[in-house]
């Protein structure tokens, strides 16, 4: 297995030197690359898990060696993902509607029923509904609201027990929050809920972050740009090509992109970021 080694020397040292690899520092340690970036054999959850964005954090959970449950509102697509991917590793279909306290619940049970502790919570289910301004209805808006805010916070609470079997003070369990470029800066769409919930949701992981790290436990966030999916297909119809001309990298993402940052931020590399926004856009909320 390859090693880097890492000495420490006292502050009062003026000879640190960095040379072949080695840095003198005081106690010694050693980062053992190979499965600094593993999440082999962790317990997944990702809500929203059948399609889009959470299909994408979902595959490479599997092929990376994680046990993944994946949960959305309509049992026939959460069942067809879930034998799709069981091709690769280890996925199970937990049907389930977050949006009210009654699905959470049976949610969380379903997970209790199958195991004692879980590793990696990805909050990705969510909700949007555009409408003009003088037209936006309040039950677009509640609807909204009721899954990516409400549905975030309580599905998190209810699986803290779950969760906190999993931490330790060097390998802590990760709530990973999916936000959206447009909870960052104003978007081109009237989707008022949507971006309020996104902003919403960016703003919660911090104050989770605080709070879940009192058990071991950190709370990040993704900040996705535009990718493939159901809830952009609309918009990539009409506007794909002026996304990617706006774009830094000019490109969408595509599904390695969210895989590799969602295995990052479940990996033991990741365990000593708490409360961080992470955008996944090409460098598009930077314009």
């Amino acid at each position: 297995m390859p090693l880097i080694e890492i000495c420490h020397v006292s502050a009062k040292d003026n000879n640190t030197v960095l040379k072949r690899g080695f840095i003198r520092m005081s106690d010694t340690q050693t980062i053992q690359i190979s499965n600094l970036f593993s999440v082999e054999n962790k317990r997944v959850l990702v809500t929203g898990g059948s399609r889009g964005i959470g299909k994408m954090i979902a595959t490479g959970y599997v092929k990376a060696g994680a046990k993944v449950y994946i949960s959305s509102r309509k049992k026939q697509d959460c069942d067809e993902t879930a034998k799709e991917l069981a091709k690769f590793g280890a996925c199970v279909s937990i049907p389930g509607d977050i949006s009210s306290i009654d699905g959470i619940s049976a949610l969380v049970q379903e997970i209790v029923d199958r195991e004692s502790q879980l590793e990696i919570l990805v909050n990705n289910a969510g909700a949007s509904w555009g409408a003009m301004f003088k037209e936006y209805p309040e039950s677009g808006f509640d609807k909204v609201m009721d899954t990516n805010v409400k549905g975030i916070f309580y599905l998190t609470r209810e699986l803290m027990p779950l969760l906190e079997k999993a931490a330790s003070p060097g390998d802590p369990a990760r709530v990973i929050n999916i936000g959206s470029i447009d909870g960052i800066k104003v978007p081109a769409m009237e989707n008022y809920a949507y971006s309020a919930s996104k902003a919403a949701v960016h703003h919660m992981t911090k104050v989770l972050a605080i709070e879940l790290a009192k058990s071991n436990i950190t709370c990040n966030a993704i900040a996705p740009g535009p990718f493939e999916s159901k809830m952009t297909k609309e918009m990539m119809n009409s506007f794909k090509d002026l996304i990617i001309a706006r774009c830094p990298l000019k490109r969408i993402g595509n599904p390695e992109d969210m895989a590799g940052i969602a295995i990052f931020l479940g990996s033991r590399a990741a365990s000593y970021m708490n409360g961080v926004i992470i955008p996944v856009d090409g460098g598009i909320c930077l314009t």
